[in-house]
Order: C-alpha cells, then structure tokens, then sequence
C-alpha cells in the first residue's frame, strides 16, 4: 500500500529516522510542537516546583553622569514591547505565550534598580562589562537577589548624544550570556531610546557606528538589540534564518534580528522572529515556564547511535541518533554552522524523540563551497541544554560541500570507522592494528577511508624516506620524506596523524590521509636540492581546536606564500613555484590570541618537477 507523500514529510518532522525531504517551516511547528509540549508539560506537572521568574533589570550609570532622562518611563515601554514580543512568537510557534516576566512598582512603571559606578565615565570602556556588574552586586544582593541564579539586564548610561550637531556615539559594553539558571546582559542607554520613535522615517542622526540613519532606525537597532541580548541572557547562541523560514517571517532574531527589529512599521521590511529552536529551547526556560523543577540539575543528555546519512541526490544528508536524559529531552537542534563567521550564519533543524528516544534531523540548508560542523543541543525538560559537536567536544560532526552541492561526510564518518584503529595505533598494538585494517576491508567503507586507515597504520614503523633531494620521480610527498629541521610547539613532531586520542588529518571539515601536525610554533625544513618546481597542498587549524595560526612558505630565506589568519577549523590550498630552491620551510605561528589551541597542518604536502 502506497503512503501519500505529506504523512512522510510529517513522520520525518516528528523524528522517527525517515530519510526524505525535510517538512516546511509551519510543517515543523505543526508536527514536532504539540509532540514536545506533551513531553515537556508531562514531566513538569509532574510533582511542580511553580516559581515565578523575573529578567531583573539595573540603569547603572557612572559617578560623574546622571541617569538618561525619562529613563524609567522609555525603558519601560521598551521591556513591555519587548515581552509582547517573545509572547506573540512564542505563540505563534505553538508554545503558548510564553514570554519573560517583569516586576512592577507602585506607578505602573518596570522596576529599575538604579547604580551609580565607582568611578567616571573616563574609566569605562566596551571591555568594563565584568567591572560594571560588579558594581552592579551590592544593589542586588541589598534587594535579596543573588546574581548567581537569576537572569540580569544591566543598561549602562554610556553614549553620548548631541541634539544641536545630531550625533551619537557610545562606549558601552554590549553583549551577553546565560542559561537556564543565570545570565546577565549589557545594553546601552541613551536619551533616544525610545519606543514612541521607532516608527520615525525621520528626522536623521549621525551614528558613530551604523552612520546617517533614521531615528526610527537607531531604535530598530538598539531596541533591537535589547530583545537580542536578552535572548543570549536567556541562553540563546546566534543562528541565522533559513531561506525558507526567512521567505516567510523576516530576520531570525539572534541572526542580524537587532537590525530588523520592527522595521515593517516603517514599510522597510518583514521585521524580526523567533525560530522554531529559537522558541524551542526558551519553552523550558524558568523565566518563560515558571517551573523551578529540576533547577540545579546540569546538562546531562547522551546521544548514541549517531549516524550521518547522505541524501539521494548527495546534496543534504540526515543526522539520526538516539539521545537519553533526566529530565528527558523534548527537542533535539541541529546547527548547521559553515566555517567563518563564528555562529552567525548557523542554521537549524529541529526534531522531537521518540518515546524510545530516536530522533531524526533533515539537514539541507548547506552552503556551496563551504566546509561546516553540525552542533546538536539537546533541550532538556528542566530548561537545561546539553551540547554536542563545539570546538573541543568529544565527538565533533563536521562535513564539506562541494561547490556543485554535493556533501563530503568522509572527515565524520572516518571518526566512527576508524576508531578501532586510532586505539590501537594509540596503544602501539600491532596486532590489534591488522585486525582493524582486516575488519575494515570487509566492510563497505570510502576509499579515502580505508587509505587513511593504511597510512594510519603505517606511522607504527616511524621511518621517514629520503630527503627530497635524493627523490628521483615525478612527486614527493614531504610528509613521508626526511627533514633537515622539525620544532612543534606542543608534543612532538608527528607525520600523517594527530597526537592521541584522535589522530584524523581533518581541517576545512575535509579528511586527509597525509600531512604534518604543526602546532604553532612549528617550522618543518627539507633539502629540496635546487631539483623541484613547485610545492602544493592545503594549509590549515585542524577541525575540533578554537585557536588561530598563519601560516608560511619560505624558500632559501624569502617568503614565497603567506595564508590569511586560519580559525574555526579552516583550510586554504596553495600551489608555490619552488624553482632552484635548496631548503624550503614551513612555518606555522600563532594568529595572535596565544597558541593554546593552535593546532596547524599541513596536508598532502608534495613537490613536483
């Protein structure tokens, strides 16, 4: 019997590990939010712990400033928005109204605990959050607040405004961050944060930042802003809207929402929205849910049986697992996040587990040309997120796609087939090392795969070849030829793999059977003999380590190649004439935040004539 095509689409959306389109945007919501709600509602009506809680807001202004004016009576009517905000989107993703909660004084207006700062404005800059809030802590804890467990927004009387010349600058910190049990966030006041403006298509201002813009438009943007950090208050990270989700609702909120903010007042735009993860991960929150259950209770969600699947067509792929937690988990988000650009441009996917926990995740807003790592959180009852996939995270998912599309899942699949073998090559267990390579070759797995695993296994014998000069044919691979000079800036030199425990070559999200671990700083010197052409390869951060190298090319001295500033896990190829040159060197050094995390390589370094 035949299945009509929308009920797939529908199961899909509900997780149970079908491989076919993903659903539309209201798809989504109508499928997965009723299922969530029920998981979500069902544990927490379960022997309740009902807490109201606030987002708790400070006007800290410095010794030398009194507050803006009218601070009270604007900032008020901006909260107010802001909450109408939250509610209106959480209903609309089928949550209900769930939305944050203020407290109010006798006149109807929001309360405001008001700072004055230990010192003046001279004193304070964009980095003074960490000093500003602790100025902010004597208030708190004098109101019984204790700034450890409760959500924080601290607006800092920090710009400069001129109405004769109609500029405005501002020296304030600006950012945020949180979970489910405390956040703070940083804003920045000034007399023209107003809610009455933001519809104004005139008159203009000077902006030492974002230039000649309309009043109306300095309030998108900073009333904006004000929903936005509250957002990473809330624990919420940036990610960007899909095109579909964008086609419909306007700008995701923690994408560039702080620029879209109500813009559709002015006729400008479809203005700013919450996602469907965005929604999702809030429902739990204490402050949006009102539930204190499980408060203290970390993330603690495993996923298992992690697969990644390609598409029929090769250019998406699913993501299924099983994940199991507790509190359980209501929604499972999918971030799929291109190189560069940190997490701006991350998109998501969500899905909701079955009752055996199985989820399934339709990964196809991919960028052509782009290496990417998928982030899977996994939102837990009591409003707790546990994270899978960041830069330093036990199992990482990262992937490639082909400028025609198509997706490279080589580099995570190599991490689940090899495993076997990275612990014996790890142990030094050669006999364990033949039974993986035999076991491998019975299986169907990708050729770049099973080359990988032999050279693996072949760094058991540590020899290196002659040196480059000595080379009689066409191509050498520096990796496996004889150096002059080799320096690394942590552990020791090692070819063709990383140090213990993963010792995949991965970089830009791609796998690579050959190269050279050079953590800066690191310098690899061969004898060329004056006998090659030109040197090619990728240089690159491997994939997994949040730190920065440059990298260079140097031949008899002189600089012939340089790679921008490489972070995030990304590569870029070169291709150098080395013509005449007796000693090449490559060097990799720190890209100027300390070399901690400063894991360079080279991969598939050769020569040719």
């Amino acid at each position: 019997m035949s299945i009509p095509l929308r009920p797939l689409l529908i199961l899909c959306g509900l997780g149970l590990g079908l491989n076919l389109t993903a659903a539309t945007p209201q798809e989504e919501i109508d499928t997965q939010v009723p299922a969530a709600r029920k998981i979500l509602d069902t544990w927490q009506a379960d022997q309740p712990q009902k807490e109201e809680r606030y987002l708790h807001l400070v006007y800290w202004t410095p010794r030398d400033r009194e507050p803006a004016p009218r601070y009270r009576e604007r900032l008020s009517k901006i909260l107010e928005n802001i909450q109408g905000f939250y509610a209106r989107e959480m209903e609309r993703n089928g949550l209900g109204p769930r939305t944050i909660k203020l407290q109010h004084e006798q006149d109807g207006l929001v309360k405001i605990h008001l700072v004055k700062g230990d010192a003046p404005y001279s004193d304070y800059a964009v980095q003074s959050g960490g000093k500003i809030r602790k100025e902010c802590l004597p208030v708190l804890e004098k109101a019984g607040l204790d700034a450890e467990k409760e959500t924080i927004v601290i607006f800092c009387n920090m710009s400069n405004w001129d109405p004769i010349k109609q500029t405005m600058s501002q020296n304030s910190p600006y950012y945020a961050g949180g979970t489910n049990r405390n956040g703070t966030a940083w804003q920045v006041d000034s007399p023209l944060l107003d809610l009455d403006l933001l519809d104004d298509k005139e008159p203009f201002l000077q902006d030492g930042q974002y230039g000649k813009i309309s009043y109306g438009r300095y309030n998108t943007i900073f009333i904006g802003g004000v929903a936005h950090e509250v957002g990473h208050a809330l624990g919420l990270p940036h990610n960007k809207a899909r095109a579909d989700q964008s086609a419909l609702w306007g700008t995701a909120l923690m994408g560039s929402g702080n620029h879209t903010y109500s813009e559709e007042l002015r006729g400008e735009g479809k203005g700013t929205f919450l996602s469907l993860g965005e929604a999702l991960r809030l429902a739990s929150h204490p402050v949006f849910c009102g539930s204190v259950k499980g408060f203290d209770v970390k993330p603690n969600a495993v996923i298992s049986e992690a697969k990644l699947t390609p598409s029929a067509d090769g250019k998406s792929f699913t993501f299924t697992g099983r994940v199991e937690a507790d509190p359980p988990v209501y929604a499972v988000i999918g971030y799929m996040d291109p190189a560069g650009g940190s997490n701006y441009d991350a998109t998501t996917r969500t899905a909701v587990p079955d009752k055996e926990g199985r989820f399934s995740l339709a990964c196809n807003a991919l960028k052509p040309g782009r290496a990417g790592m998928l982030g899977i959180v996994a939102a837990q009852a009591n409003g707790a997120m546990s994270s899978f996939a960041s830069p330093g995270a036990e199992r990482t998912f990262p992937y490639y796609v082909e400028s025609d599309g198509r997706v490279d899942l080589s580099a995570t699949h190599a991490v689940e087939a090899l495993a076997p073998l990275m612990k014996a090559v790890n142990d030094r267990q050669e006999v364990a090392v033949r039974l993986a390579l035999d076991e491998l070759a019975n299986k169907s797995v990708e050729p770049r795969i099973l080359e990988t695993a032999q050279v693996l296994a072949n760094t058991l014998q540590g020899k290196a070849g002659p040196h480059p000069s000595q080379v009689d044919g066409n191509v050498c691979q520096l990796s496996d030829a004889a150096t002059l000079e080799v320096e690394v800036g942590y552990g020791r030199p090692l070819i063709n793999r990383l140090p213990a425990p993963d010792n995949l070559l991965i970089a830009g999200s791609r796998l690579y059977p050959r190269g050279l671990y050079a953590h800066a700083p690191a310098r690899h010197v061969w004898d060329l003999g004056g006998k090659w052409t030109r040197v090619k390869g990728v240089a690159g951060l491997a994939t997994g380590h949040d730190g920065s190298v440059n990298c260079l090319i140097i031949g008899d001295g002189r600089a012939l190649w340089r790679s921008p500033k490489l972070q995030d896990g990304s590569a870029v190829e070169f291709d150098v004439e080395v013509k005449g040159v007796q000693k090449l060197e490559f060097k990799v050094t720190d890209g100027g935040n300390g070399n901690g995390s400063d894991w360079g390589v080279w991969l598939d370094p050769v020569v040719e004539r």
